[in-house]
């Protein structure tokens, strides 16, 4: 291999482990968000100190931001394990960190759900016409997209074939189909 060749080759292993870096970085940044803000958005007059809310609600709403924080939680540990493999602890980790937003999303969709109580739907709370809530949605599930294109490690450039042209599974046994 010539020196080029070499040189070209760690650029863009340098490249990779830069965008691996970024991508974690930006998981962290969901994860340690998620991990908060249900307590910033909640833990006030418009939720668990709201005397109008019915103490079962108040459950509930406890039951979100403790799922937030173990949600945070389980995504650091696979963002930033060095055990197993490295696809399946991205897959692991974007799986965790999208779950909560994801639920946050489908929440709207119940009988009866609305993103703000009557006193508290101001025009404030809302962005581009938007509630605020969906806002952070596509926000979050963005840099969880993005950070999945960031640190998803490269596939091989293709997967060995056997003479009979059929693909050789990674056990090496023919595919069946």
């Amino acid at each position: 291999m010539s020196s080029n060749s070499a040189e070209r080759a760690s650029d863009s292993e340098r490249g990779t482990k830069t965008r691996a870096v970024s991508g974690k970085a930006m998981l962290t940044v969901v994860a340690v968000f998620t991990g908060i803000s249900p307590y910033v958005a909640d833990w006030n007059e418009t939720h668990v100190l709201n005397p109008l809310w019915p103490p079962h609600a108040k459950f509930h709403n406890g039951q979100t931001m403790a799922m937030g924080t173990l949600l945070a939680l389980a995504t650091l540990y696979f963002v930033w394990r060095r055990r197993g493999d490295t696809r399946t602890n991205l897959y692991a980790a974007t799986g965790f960190a999208g779950l909560y937003w994801v639920s946050q999303a489908a929440a709207i969709l119940y009988p009866g759900a609305a993103y703000f109580d009557r006193p508290f739907d101001t025009p404030d709370m809302h962005v581009m016409g938007l509630p605020v809530q969906a806002v952070i949605e596509i926000v979050m599930l963005g840099l969880i997209a993005a950070a999945v294109a960031l640190s998803r490690p490269a596939l091989p450039p293709g997967r060995p074939v056997l003479p009979q042209g059929r693909p050789v599974l990674p056990q090496g046994r023919p595919d069946a189909g």
